[in-house]
């Protein structure tokens, strides 16, 4: 719990941060880079963090990623230029692309899939407590101090976080010799690079039709078909493809990552267009955003005793109802509109993530062992990451398009513009949501889950104590 709140705090911390960092640092189009460059790096680390997992145990790649996700944040906070915040914030990324999948593949381990209802509580508890402090604290830090303690603040965090689990976390991990996946992971990280860039700057520094426009972006495709290619010859590749063959994977990966790119998509702009949209200060804007990551712990919490009773399918696709609904709710909305009419649409979608994100990823878990839970939870978190990146960076696209570069840039955004185009984000939203809704439709179906606590596990001998 404590090492989840390194990621919560810090996904929602900076949202509200944006209008200051770039007041002091400049460049409103570059923006979008300070989620896609941290996303980005977590995407392609956490399956190799997952694959290692599985090797040599969980606790030494926790300890790993706690290290850098706290020298990031050092980094950041003494950023000097957009460009230094956006680099450093990519050395954050590589932190939490171990913690995070790192965090679930331990209840995964220590708790059968009946008792991960009630965990599943607790680290929803998490986030609902870093939806408040975290956009608070972006708040009042952008508004009386400087936005540089939003980073600062990781210090102690992080300190407590790895003492914790060097102190009280013990495993019988079965380690095994294995032989590093590297050139996947480097084809695999240069083609999301190459696809983020060029979706971000596509219309800005170079023409959508020109050899900068096409060549970067057929460029990412290509390197995305040698990587298949790749992962089909390595000895232990970094994404097992042949786990790609199961149903219940695919379909899990593919709600993931709509869940990643959704939830981007209003944490980058839900807080900006508050505040210039609608008049508000940083305060207010965190608050309006709060309210999408206080609803998705509420519906976490009781979302075990849903799948229990119901299955995991069948609450994934309830879920997945709500959040569409949610989303439509963001339509009507404008510069005209109150605060409250966001963080209303905001609660709602927060209360369908909360039923479609938890059961998709304990279903994708309980269908293997330990000696490849690690994986599974680390290609799930690879598709949010990676859905998240590159939706960002089309989100991104699209406003940067609809505001000018000039206006863009300079920060002079007028409140009517920005309404009109994050209009244009709220249609993408709903258009991921029914995507997602026909995702978790597609899942096999299941039976309600035991109630037992003693259920049996193929790998047992392995599991953490």
């Amino acid at each position: 719990m404590l090492s989840t709140a390194l990621v919560a705090v810090d996904a929602t911390v900076i949202a509200t941060a944006v209008p200051s960092v770039v007041a002091d640092l400049g460049g409103f189009s570059q923006f979008p880079w300070l989620f896609s460059a941290y996303l980005l790096a977590q995407a392609v680390t956490v399956p190799v963090f997952g694959k290692l997992a599985d090797v040599f145990g969980r606790k030494p790649v926790m300890l790993v990623g706690i290290g850098l996700f706290l020298l990031g944040s050092v980094l950041c906070g003494a950023a000097w230029s957009m460009g230094s915040l956006i680099a450093f914030r990519a050395v954050q990324g590589l932190g939490a692309g171990a913690v995070q999948p790192m965090s679930m593949t331990i209840v995964g381990d220590v708790y059968s899939v009946a008792e991960r209802a009630k965990v599943q509580g607790y680290i929803a508890s998490v986030w609902g407590v870093s939806s408040v402090v975290g956009p608070t604290l972006g708040g009042v830090f952008s508004e009386y101090t400087s936005w540089r303690w939003i980073f600062f603040i990781n210090i102690p965090l992080c300190l407590v976080a790895a003492a914790a689990i060097g102190w009280r976390f013990h495993e019988r991990a079965q380690r095994r010799r294995v032989q590093v996946d590297v050139l996947g992971a480097s084809v695999l990280t240069v083609a999301l690079t190459l696809l983020v860039l060029g979706v971000l700057e596509g219309g800005q520094a170079w023409a959508w039709t020109s050899v900068p426009g096409v060549g970067v972006l057929g460029a990412g495709v290509l390197l995305l078909v040698v990587f298949v290619l790749v992962e089909r010859r390595a000895a232990d590749p970094v994404v097992p493809l042949h786990l790609l063959r199961r149903r219940l994977l695919v379909t899990t990966c593919a709600a993931s990552a709509c869940i990643g790119a959704v939830l981007l998509a209003l944490t980058s702009y839900v807080p900006t267009f508050v505040q210039v949209s609608l008049g508000t200060g940083p305060l207010v804007a965190g608050f309006a955003l709060a309210a999408l990551t206080l609803g998705w712990p509420v519906s976490a919490s009781q979302s075990g005793r849903v799948y229990l009773r119901v299955g995991m399918r069948t609450t994934a696709v309830a879920g997945a109802v709500v959040v569409l609904a949610g989303c439509l709710l963001l339509l009507p909305l404008g510069s005209s509109s109150s605060v409250l009419a966001v963080a209303g649409a905001s609660f709602v979608i927060g209360l369908g993530m909360g039923l479609t994100a938890a059961p998709t990823l304990i279903a994708a878990q309980a269908a293997v062992g330990w000696g490849e839970r690690g994986v599974v939870t680390g290609l799930n978190m690879f598709a949010r990451s990676a859905g998240s990146a590159v939706g960002i960076a089309v989100f991104g696209a699209v406003v940067n398009a609809s505001l000018g570069g000039r206006s863009a840039d300079s920060g002079a955004v007028a409140p009517g513009e920005l309404a009109d185009a994050v209009h244009v984000v709220f249609l993408g939203v709903v258009a991921l949501a029914v995507v997602l809704l026909l995702a978790v439709v597609l899942m096999p179906k299941d039976r309600p889950a035991p109630r037992s606590s003693d259920e049996s596990d193929p790998d047992a001998s392995a599991v953490a104590a």
